[in-house]
């Protein structure tokens, strides 16, 4: 059963990480509709069990863990394979922001190509810029096996010649130090 009296602080913590939830969701599934769905199951079941995880010291990572495992779930039963063609019906005219919006969705498109279990690992440590010890925490694996996934989604990655045709990051809207899922799964660090 869920909580009795009120939501006993659920919207309050979560209304501001939904966003936030909502891009990863995305990144594990690929399908903006699917995101919603898987979103709004984790937060279901969250709000089941709020009582038991309102007291740990982080419930959105119980959160991100409850989206993985759902979509891994949620994979195994059924995956709606799309039809992806190589030029759309209706072309536009090429612009910056039509070619960053491109390789996004080449990425995507990429990364929807990758195990659950791999892209999972790839979008905490690359998109959500987990450290690797705290992804290993949030999927209940080692540090080792972080490392592994991690290593053989870039190598997946990499080897797509969508991935292979995307420019190199801009170091304009790259903060330094950090790590960008384009430059990462090219094997590089931005400065």
């Amino acid at each position: 059963m869920g909580p009795a009296d009120g939501d006993d602080g659920f919207v309050a913590y979560f209304q501001p990480r939904t966003a936030g939830l909502l891009r990863f969701a995305y990144l594990l599934t690929g399908d903006a509709g699917e995101a919603e769905d898987l979103t709004q199951t984790t937060l279901t079941h969250v709000y089941v069990v709020w009582r038991r995880v309102s007291g740990h010291a982080r419930p959105d990572a119980y959160a991100r863990r409850v989206m993985v495992n759902a979509n891994v779930s949620q994979f195994r039963r059924r995956r709606v394979h799309h039809v992806l063609v190589e030029r759309p019906p209706e072309t536009a005219q090429a612009s910056a922001q039509l070619a960053a919006v491109e390789d996004r969705a080449e990425l995507a498109k990429a990364l929807a190509a990758l195990p659950p279990r791999q892209r999972a690992v790839v979008i905490l440590r690359y998109c959500e810029d987990m450290p690797e010890d705290e992804v290993a925490a949030l999927l209940r694996c080692s540090t080792g096996t972080v490392k592994s996934q991690a290593s053989k989604g870039l190598a997946k990655l990499r080897a797509d010649p969508a991935v292979a045709a995307l420019g190199p990051p801009t170091l304009a809207t790259t903060p330094p130090g950090r790590v960008t899922l384009s430059s990462a799964a090219r094997g590089k660090e931005t400065p």
